[in-house]
């Protein structure tokens, strides 16, 4: 596995055999910088479920300015790190050993905002609702005109909204789906009273606070 285009181009990264880590496909990861490159540069990117870090290095390859790798796994941190050396990457960077959903917690906490978050957590897992839903009760992690890209497998259905994150794009290659979303409020029903208006605001503050 090597790094395909930008600072770091062919750098080659390390794996882990077996099903520790599943390292997001050349072609499909090809696919997903090019739709990214416009909103690559400068960019405060996460990797949530970052693996051995392949997806954060090339957005580092690539012009982001900053990276948060979030992995829970010392094993596989342990890999990430190395590939991060083998790049000669030390700045820019941030490396939680944390669960997706206690990270999600820890931005919300600091007011920590990202304009690119790529999740792909192992496909079996029990994440996808959880950190999704996570992400739609604190829509502020995500920059206004920031985009969520969740990698996942084909039979495994997404919803088209979660909260104010609404699914605008889908990639498949083969077995694997690249889903984005972006933030967009939820429509406000039409022709409310006052106090009926009064009502559902109350109702929208209060559905992005816990």
């Amino acid at each position: 596995m090597r790094v395909i285009a930008g600072l770091y181009k062919g750098r080659r990264l390390r794996s882990l055999s077996g099903k520790v880590v599943r390292p997001t496909p050349d072609r499909l990861r090809e696919s997903l910088f090019s739709i990214l490159r416009p909103r690559l540069t400068g960019a405060r990117f996460l990797d949530l479920c970052a693996g051995t870090g392949s997806v954060g290095i090339e957005a580092l390859s690539r012009g982001a300015h900053r990276v948060t790798f979030v992995e829970r796994s010392p094993a596989v941190i342990s890999v990430l790190r190395q590939n991060l050396a083998a790049c000669g990457i030390c700045d820019g960077i941030e490396i939680l050993q944390q669960d997706a959903v206690r990270a999600l917690e820890r931005f919300s906490e600091q007011g920590d905002v990202f304009d690119v978050i790529f999740f792909d957590p192992p496909y079996a897992s029990t994440l996808y609702d959880s950190v999704l839903e996570g992400l739609a009760r604190r829509p502020w992690v995500l920059a206004p005109d920031g985009v969520l890209v969740v990698m996942h497998h084909a039979k495994r259905a997404l919803e088209p909204r979660y909260g104010e994150l609404e699914r605008v794009r889908q990639v498949r290659q083969g077995e694997n789906v690249l889903s984005f979303y972006v933030r967009r409020p939820l429509p406000m029903p039409e022709r409310y009273g006052e106090a009926e208006e009064q009502e559902l605001a109350f109702a929208l503050v209060g559905s992005a606070v816990e």
